[in-house]
């Protein structure tokens, strides 16, 4: 038993220091956005675990537009995000508990440690390619549906996370 413990050891402290690296493209799923420009289709990495929430999209030099990363919490809460290691700007979009946009953040900026806030609870917050928003028209009260929305992940982190 002691043997086995030893090689976890250093697992464990990556799980829980400072990220150095970007995390293992996380489990995806189809997400949609209904706007007045009409349907726009995404495929979403699911940021379910604390460490996959505080490590989201840190050190990864792109992001193709029909991508983005999915933090569902597990109840309804302000969302406090930043960009502490973000090496490329993200629209930052807040859902509300009506699945509807509640608030857009555009091209948050790379690496700032400024907070960026969704102003209320949310259900779930979403980071798309910077400039996404705009090109697609997306606004506040766009209609959004994945199959995460209505089961909220279990464990999920606490309201203050890195994207």
């Amino acid at each position: 038993m002691a043997q086995a413990a030893a090689p976890l050891l250093p697992a464990l402290a990556d799980d829980t220091g400072e990220p150095t690296q970007a995390q293992p493209t996380l489990p995806q799923e189809k997400l949609s956005i209904t706007s007045a420009s009409g349907p726009h289709a995404f495929t979403v990495e699911l940021a379910r675990t604390p460490r996959q929430q505080q490590v989201g999209e840190m050190f990864r030099t792109q992001m193709p537009e029909n991508t983005g990363m999915l933090f569902v919490w597990s109840i309804p809460r302000e969302s406090d995000m930043w960009m502490e290691n973000t090496l490329i700007p993200l629209d930052i979009v807040f859902i509300g508990t009506d699945h509807r946009i509640h608030a857009i953040e555009e091209n948050a900026v790379p690496r700032s440690l400024a907070q960026i806030s969704s102003q209320g609870p949310v259900l779930a917050t979403l980071e798309l390619a910077g400039g996404v928003a705009a090109k697609l028209g997306l606004t506040v009260g766009d209609k959004v549906d994945s199959p995460s929305l209505n089961a909220p992940s279990p464990g999920a982190a606490a309201p203050s996370t890195k994207p």
